[in-house]
């Protein structure tokens, strides 16, 4: 099963504990308040069968705005937030970019998907990792970026903490990528020009750097 596939069924899990440990604390604050399941019910405009179910965390599909009106009447707030924890979903075309940059990279490297980073707990994991020549190489597959500069800032964290060399960053060869690069100014961050690049590791060499590749 894919890395993303699985982190689809540890959110369901998450989310259903989630519900559960809010409706404790939902169920302890209205017996705090000496407060009914049935005149909460009434406030918010549920059936009181429904708070019941919220106390006890079985209402896995209860809208978000029923949640903040029910904790609300006990006297509580509900904060909601996301943050980065893992890879997303990828799609056919992301697919068919990485058989396109693994036609153009030669016999000498192995070839690893969906590689998790080598620190406890940390969900990241790079799209692929290549080893040959020495050299560990994180390569990371995007087909319509839309922040270059987030984007190169996500990369940078995730050289620093991934364990590896080099960072290849492979996009679409579109005039939608093509833009990007031209707008940005990315030569510090990647200083080995894409086709030199795919030159070295055609040959199974080192790049010598980090590098977008266009292809």
């Amino acid at each position: 099963m894919p890395a993303a596939e699985r982190a689809i069924d540890r959110a369901s899990e998450r989310a259903r504990r989630g519900l559960m440990d809010l409706g404790r604390e939902i169920h302890n604050a209205r017996l705090a308040h000496d407060l009914s399941q049935a005149v909460i019910g009434r406030s918010v405009g549920v059936a009181q069968s429904q708070v019941s179910e919220i106390e006890r965390g079985r209402h896995l599909a209860v809208p978000l705005d029923v949640l903040a009106r029910v904790a609300a009447s006990v006297g509580l707030d509900i904060s909601v937030r996301a943050f980065p924890g893992g890879q997303p979903l990828r799609d056919r075309a992301h697919i068919q970019l990485f058989a396109r940059f693994w036609r153009a990279v030669g016999p000498g490297w192995t070839w690893a998907s969906e590689v998790p980073f080598p620190i406890p707990g940390d969900k990241r994991a790079w799209d692929r990792v290549l080893r040959g020549d020495g050299v560990v190489i994180g390569v990371e597959g995007e087909t319509r970026p839309t922040d270059m500069q987030e984007l190169q800032r996500r990369l940078a964290l995730k050289k620093r903490d991934g364990g590896v060399d080099r960072l290849i960053l492979v996009l679409a060869n579109t005039e939608w990528c093509r833009r990007l690069v031209r707008l940005n100014d990315l030569d510090s961050a990647f200083p080995v020009p894409g086709r030199v690049a795919l030159k070295a590791l055609a040959e199974g060499r080192d790049p010598g750097g980090d590098s977008i590749v266009l292809i």
